[in-house]
């Protein structure tokens, strides 16, 4: 399910919105070490709350496309890269967004009201723990009728909450935020009769 066998033009084809963010924050993290400018562009979109506090609310936004270093990158950027997909194609390019977007943004907002003034935080694990999220509501669902999902995502959620607490220099606000918020819109997303309701539409656009 998760195990990605597409060639390279074939992943861009299937999964778009996933290659778009997944090519945005590669871009920009390389940006962000070119010599002279790189620097500027990393603390410019930084989320620091203090600067929030101020007024630069696209500070909210900008830290989701925005890593400490290249590790930082690559762990993010492998989740969306393995579970990305299978979302995607499930959910639909908009819904993935909504989920995506909305996690994220709202892992930055909790983040500006619940953590010190002086905290400055970047990254897209609060987007990507929304995938998770969303991931834990299509297995609410579908518990009885996907038992493979179920067995290979409760761990991995199990597992990735854990982790948020033990280690360092982690938002556990944003990840738990953005696990919450994708929860949440899955449980929207997925719900059976909205399911059933695509699929009739699906049909009738084949007809």
């Amino acid at each position: 399910m998760f195990i990605r066998t597409e060639s390279f033009a074939q992943y861009i084809r299937l999964y778009p919105v996933v290659t778009v963010l997944l090519a945005i924050n590669i871009a920009i993290h390389l940006a962000t070490m070119l010599p002279f400018v790189g620097k500027p562009i990393l603390f410019s979109g930084a989320g620091a709350n203090y600067l929030i506090a101020e007024g630069e609310w696209w500070r909210l936004v900008t830290p989701m496309f925005l890593h400490w270093g290249l590790m930082h990158l690559l762990f993010n950027m492998f989740s969306l890269f393995i579970f990305g997909p299978e979302l995607e194609r499930f959910a639909g390019k908009l819904r993935f967004l909504t989920i995506y977007t909305l996690s994220g943004l709202f892992g930055n907002i909790a983040t500006f009201f619940l953590k010190d003034p002086m905290t400055i935080s970047v990254g897209a694990s609060g987007a990507i723990f929304g995938l998770f999220g969303a991931f834990g509501a299509l297995v609410y669902y579908t518990k009885n009728a996907f038992p493979q999902l179920r067995q290979i995502m409760m761990p991995i959620i199990i597992i990735s909450l854990i982790m948020t607490f033990l280690q360092p220099n982690i938002n556990i606000v944003a990840h738990i935020t953005g696990f919450i918020v994708g929860f949440l819109i899955g449980l929207s997303y997925f719900h059976p009769k909205r399911i059933v309701s695509w699929r009739k539409k699906k049909i009738h656009r084949v007809k």
